[in-house]
C-alpha cells in the first residue's frame, strides 16, 4: 500500500474491478465521486427524517394540547393575557411549556437504523477505496465530498444557534 498514480491494470475492491482502459478508469473516478455524493445525501436524509419525526411529534403534542384546551374552555372564549385578547386554545398551551421528550416507535427506529447502516456501509466502502492510496481516487473522494456538501448541506442557518452541519462530525465512521 503505497501512494500511487497508477491508471492501467489496477484493481480495486475485487478482481472483477480491474482497470483495463482509460475510459474504465474515468468511469470509476466518476463512480467514486457519485458514491461520496450519495454518502452526503444519506447524511442529509437521516437528518431530515429525524426532523420529520420531531415535527410530527410536535404537531401531535400541539393537537393533544389543543384538544385538552377545547374540552376545558370553549374555543370562542377570549382570555385577557398581558393586555391582549387571546383565544383560549392558545392560552391553554403557552410557549414556555416544554414539549415532552420523543422516543421513536419500533418502525421509526428501524428506519433510522436502516439509514444509519446504509450510511455506515457507504462510508466504509469509500474508506476502502481511499486505502488503495491512488491519488486520482483520493482527489475524486474530495471532489465528491465538496459537491455533496455544497448540494446537501445548503440549509438555513439559525442565528444564535450552534446546530449546523459544520458542527457535526466530519466523518460518519468515527461518531
Amino acid at each position: 500500500m503505497l501512494w500511487n498514480w497508477n491508471v492501467m491494470d489496477t484493481c480495486f475492491i475485487s478482481e472483477s474491478w480491474q482497470i483495463t482502459s482509460k475510459g474504465m478508469f474515468a468511469g470509476s473516478c466518476i463512480g467514486v465521486i457519485l458514491l461520496v455524493i450519495a454518502l452526503e445525501c444519506l447524511r442529509r436524509l437521516s437528518k431530515e427524517y429525524d426532523r420529520f419525526l420531531i415535527k410530527q411529534h410536535a404537531a401531535k403534542y400541539r393537537d393533544n394540547s389543543a384538544a385538552t384546551a377545547v374540552s376545558v374552555t370553549p374555543a370562542n372564549t377570549a382570555v385577557e393575557a398581558g393586555g391582549e385578547s387571546v383565544k383560549a386554545q392558545e392560552a391553554a398551551c403557552p410557549a414556555g411549556i416544554a414539549m415532552p421528550p420523543f422516543r421513536p416507535n419500533v418502525l421509526q427506529q428501524a428506519i433510522r437504523a436502516l439509514l444509519h447502516m446504509v450510511q455506515f456501509a457507504v462510508a466504509y466502502f469509500v474508506m476502502l477505496l481511499a486505502m488503495y492510496y491512488n491519488g486520482y481516487f483520493i482527489i475524486c473522494i474530495f471532489i465528491g465530498a465538496y459537491i455533496g456538501a455544497f448540494v446537501f448541506h445548503w440549509e438555513t442557518l439559525s442565528v444564535g444557534s450552534d446546530n449546523t452541519s459544520a458542527t457535526n462530525s466530519t466523518t460518519v465512521c468515527c461518531g
